[in-house]
C-alpha cells in the first residue's frame, strides 16, 4: 500500500512569497497615509472642540454680565484646555499633553500651544481679547488642520 503525499513545491512557495511581497510595498504606503490623514483629522476634531468650548464659556459669562473672555485655556501642561479654575469648564476632560505625533503640547502662560503631525509642530495661539485660537495659516499643515 502506498501512502500520497501532497505538499508544495519550491516554485509554489516562491510564486506566493513573491505576491504577498508585491502586495505589502503597494499596502505600506497606504497605511502611512492614513496614519497621517487620521491624526490630521484628530487635529480637526480637537481644534472644533476648543473653540467650541471657548465660546460656550463665553456664554455662561454674559449671562453673568461679564463680557471677558477667558484668560488662558489652562494652568496645566499636562492636561490641556481645562480652564484655570473651579468656575471655567472648558474642555471637560481636557486633552493629555504628549510629545509624539498626533498629540498636543502647552506652555505654561496657557495662551500657546502646538500640535505634532508627523513630525511637524503647528504652533497655536490663543488671543483672550478676542477669544480666537488660531495658529499661521502660511504653514500648510495649519490649513489642513483649519480649513
Amino acid at each position: 500500500m502506498q501512502k500520497s503525499k501532497s505538499a508544495f513545491t519550491m516554485i509554489e512557495l516562491v510564486f506566493v512569497i513573491v505576491v504577498l511581497g508585491i502586495l505589502a510595498a503597494v499596502a505600506v504606503p497606504r497605511f502611512a497615509a492614513t496614519r497621517t490623514d487620521a491624526e490630521i483629522t484628530k487635529g480637526r476634531a480637537d481644534i472644533a472642540a476648543i473653540r467650541s468650548a471657548i465660546v460656550t464659556e463665553r456664554q455662561g459669562r454674559l449671562i453673568t454680565g461679564d463680557s471677558a473672555w477667558i484668560a488662558k485655556l489652562s494652568n496645566s501642561t499636562t492636561t490641556l484646555f481645562t480652564g484655570v479654575d473651579a468656575n471655567q469648564t472648558l474642555l471637560m476632560y481636557g486633552i493629555a499633553a504628549g510629545t509624539g505625533s498626533g498629540h498636543w503640547q502647552g506652555n505654561a502662560n496657557g495662551l500657546d500651544y502646538t500640535f505634532n503631525v508627523q513630525g511637524t509642530d503647528v504652533a497655536f495661539t490663543y488671543n483672550p481679547n478676542t477669544g480666537a485660537f488660531t495658529c499661521n495659516t502660511a504653514n500648510a499643515t495649519c490649513k489642513l488642520l483649519t480649513d
